[in-house]
């Protein structure tokens, strides 16, 4: 399982604000490109988002489904890397002062990725999940500042 967490200068409502916009999820999520909602309402419980990830000349089509929503502190979702298999991603928003402290924990639940996990592949999702933040961060700042 790999936790890890950012404070962020901004309130929890402009946090919450750009994790429930499925149109801005590949500004600030590792690898993805084209993002868009797809089923439902974003970020509903059942909703999705369709997204595409581009490694080199290759593309693959994902999905991530929303697992939980209690907005506007908890965004628990399902991300669907198809023959990789699937992983829960869970955002915890937390009041930090004037600040917000946002916490992110990732771990495999099926296919091929949760029979290979291992401690080496949870310090490469700690590496995405910095890049992550810091990308999320530089969204939220942006659009307060």
């Amino acid at each position: 399982m790999a936790v890890r967490h950012k404070l962020i200068k901004r309130s929890g409502d402009a946090v919450w604000a750009v994790l429930s916009d499925g149109e801005r999820y590949d500004r600030w999520v590792v690898g993805t490109a084209d993002s868009r909602p797809a089923k439902g309402r974003w970020p509903e419980v059942g909703s999705t988002i369709a997204y595409r990830v581009r490694i080199g000349p290759f593309a693959l089509d994902n999905e991530t489904v929303v697992r939980r929503c209690d907005p506007p502190r908890i965004l628990e979702l399902e991300i669907d890397s198809g023959q990789l298999g699937t992983a829960r991603v869970a955002f915890e928003v937390r009041p930090w002062g004037d600040d917000t402290l946002l916490i992110v924990d990732e771990h495999p639940l099926r296919g091929a990725g949760a029979a290979l996990h291992n401690v080496a592949v949870d310090a490469l999702i700690q590496l995405r999940h910095r890049a992550m933040l810091n990308r999320l961060a530089k969204v939220c700042e942006a659009e307060e500042g």
